[in-house]
């Protein structure tokens, strides 16, 4: 139950889960959908091993390999952060691989308790690569968030820190309750996207409204060529089509065009997480970058709608008429 991502898979369309059949809280998983119908076909693991916890997957065709991620069961999640949960690590802190043909877990790899929710897992796009990145919220011990990378090491994976955003202090009179004790603002690194020709690594700061860029030429030592500004817990940073307009949530889903030269975010997380975080109200905006192919980005001053252009909706996921990054599999061969 709960369903959050779908790829058009070898056996059919794989749509993970994030809590338990039959009114149960967990675990989650993987659903597989027939491609014509969609009709449910069955339950895609035959052996979980240790996984219990659901979020993202994806894959690595030639490695017949899929990787997946944890964040929580729906009742650590449907009605926002639960404090407590987060603080003793019971969120996910995770990965697993499994045998694409067969359904088996083969290996879980711990990134330590402290580093909470590992949620969206971007793999190479190059069929021959065996790397990707996986994006962490939050830590428990200093409230940065981080990108990890994993890449084959000899007859199993391995996964390392790559990437470490820093918590930002503020005035805890301009924080939710949540983090008034801690006088700090989280990143909160809540999507993150790989360009089409694996050269640029994209990192959205819902937290502190910031969508970072980085060249991952060497996907060991990203580097950091790129920043833009807009919303955030405490900045709230106006777009430059609304100077005056004080924003609300901040970069979140990210989307880039096949090309690298448009990347797109949108502000909404998940409406019990939106008003937990901006208890004053979330809103709804969408905006749009021009990334330069040599590094650094600009944002497109005439392209932002928001509020009423969207009818009282809260903005999520962008999709790309004909392809994009996030494609499955397209450039596969």
């Amino acid at each position: 139950s709960r369903p959050h991502t779908l790829h058009c898979g070898p056996d059919g369309v794989f749509m993970t889960c994030l809590g338990g059949a039959d009114e149960s809280d967990g675990p989650g998983g993987i659903a597989l959908l027939d491609h014509s119908t969609f009709g449910v076909l069955r339950q895609w693991e035959t052996d979980r091993g240790p996984q219990y916890l659901a979020y993202d997957a994806w894959w690595h065709l030639n490695q017949n390999t899929l990787i997946s991620s944890e964040w929580g069961t729906p009742s650590m999640i449907e009605d926002g952060l639960v404090p407590e949960l987060l603080l003793e690590n019971k969120y996910g802190h995770a990965i697993h691989f499994w045998d694409l043909g067969t359904g088996k877990h083969q290996q879980r790899v711990d990134l330590g308790a402290q580093h909470q929710m590992p949620l969206e897992l971007r793999p190479s796009h190059d069929p021959e690569a065996t790397w990707g990145f996986l994006g962490v919220v939050i830590s428990t011990e200093d409230l940065s968030a981080s990108v990890w990378r994993w890449h084959r090491d000899r007859d199993s994976w391995a996964v390392d820190k790559v990437i470490t955003i820093p918590a930002e202090p503020a005035d805890p009179d301009l924080l939710p309750p949540a983090l008034k004790p801690f006088g700090a603002v989280p990143p909160l690194v809540t999507d993150i996207d790989l360009s089409v020709d694996d050269k640029f690594l994209y990192v959205s700061c819902w937290g502190i409204g910031e969508l970072k860029q980085f060249d991952v030429h060497d996907p060991a030592s990203p580097i950091e060529t790129g920043s833009v500004r807009l919303g955030g817990i405490v900045g709230h940073s106006a777009h430059p089509a609304a100077p005056n307009r004080s924003l609300s949530g901040g970069p979140q889903m990210v989307e880039i065009s096949r090309d690298g030269r448009r990347v797109y975010v949108t502000n909404s997380l998940y409406g019990a997480w939106d008003d937990q975080f901006y208890p004053d109200g979330v809103g709804a905006w969408m905006a749009e970058m021009h990334a330069d192919p040599r590094g650094g980005m600009t944002i497109d001053e005439a392209f932002f709608p928001h509020d009423e252009d969207f009818r009282g909706l809260r903005v999520h996921q962008v999709r790309l008429q004909g392809g994009d990054a996030s494609s499955d599999s397209y450039c596969y061969r």
